[in-house]
C-alpha cells in the first residue's frame, strides 16, 4: 500500500509553476562599434551606451545569432550588421564586376563574399576574414584552379583548411573553426565552416574571383597577381 502525503501536512502549499524569468537589466558598456551599430537600429547616434542602445542591440543579437547577446558594440556584431545591411543588394555600389557568367565577388573594405551571375545574386553575402597586414589577400581578378575538400596547410603547422578552393598563388577560400571574427588569414578568404561548404558546392573549377579593397586595419592592398597557379597555399 503506497502511502499519499498530503501537502498540508508538510506545511506547504503547492503553487503554480513560476512564469519564466524576466531578463535580466542590460548593463554593457559602450562598445567599439557603438555609433555604427545605433545607425544601424536607427538610435540616437552619439556613441555613447544607454539602456536603450543595450537592449536593442541586445535585441539584435538574439535576432542574428550573435553570441554572447550582451548588448556590446563588438567586432562579431558589427561584421553581422554589415551582412544584414548588405543583404538586399550586396552590389549596390557596383564595385564587382557583371558578368554574364558567375563571378565570386570578395569585398575586403567590408569582409564580406558573395556570388552573383549577371546581376542576379546566387550566393547570399556572408562575413569573411581575409590576409593580415603584410599578407593582404590580392585584390583583381582570379581564377579558381585547385579544389581541395580536405585540405591541411603545408605551410602552417598541417592546420585544416577544409573546402579549399585555391585562386591565387596559393591563397584559398577555406573554412575556420576559429573566432572568424578575431585578426586575419595569412592571405586566405576564411569563412565559416557551414558558408565555406555551401560555397564549395556553388563554386567550380574555372570560375571567376574578383577582389577589391582594403582590409580595415591593414595598411596597403597588393596589385594583382599575373600568376594564378602555385599549389603553395598560404592559409
Amino acid at each position: 500500500m503506497v502511502a499519499v502525503v498530503s501537502s498540508a501536512l508538510l506545511g506547504w502549499t503547492a503553487v503554480p509553476a513560476a512564469a519564466s524569468a524576466p531578463e535580466a537589466a542590460c548593463t554593457a558598456r559602450t562598445g567599439p562599434y557603438q555609433w555604427d551599430l545605433e545607425r544601424h537600429l536607427k538610435l540616437p547616434a552619439d556613441g555613447w551606451q544607454s539602456t536603450a542602445d543595450c537592449v536593442a542591440i541586445r535585441a539584435f543579437q538574439q535576432r542574428t545569432g550573435v553570441k554572447p547577446a550582451n548588448g556590446y558594440a563588438n567586432v562579431a556584431t558589427h561584421r553581422t550588421m554589415l551582412v544584414v545591411r548588405a543583404r538586399a543588394d550586396p552590389n549596390a555600389a557596383g564595385k564587382c564586376p557583371v558578368r554574364s557568367y558567375q563571378v565570386t565577388c570578395v569585398d575586403l573594405d567590408q569582409q564580406l563574399v558573395w556570388v552573383q551571375r549577371g546581376k542576379r545574386v546566387i550566393y547570399a553575402p556572408v562575413p569573411a576574414r581575409t590576409g593580415k597586414d603584410g599578407q593582404e589577400t590580392r585584390s583583381g581578378w582570379h581564377t579558381v584552379y585547385w579544389k581541395n575538400r580536405d585540405h591541411h596547410s603545408d605551410l602552417y603547422d598541417h592546420a585544416p583548411m577544409p573546402f579549399a578552393q585555391f585562386f591565387s598563388d596559393g591563397q584559398a577560400f577555406h573554412g575556420v573553426l576559429d573566432d572568424l571574427f578575431q585578426g586575419g588569414s595569412h592571405g586566405c578568404v576564411n569563412l565559416r565552416y557551414a558558408d565555406a561548404e555551401r560555397l564549395w558546392r556553388i563554386m567550380h573549377k574555372g570560375d571567376s574571383v574578383y577582389v577589391w579593397g582594403v582590409k580595415p586595419g591593414t595598411g596597403r592592398s597588393l596589385r594583382p597577381s599575373s600568376a594564378s597557379s602555385s599549389a603553395a597555399e598560404q592559409g
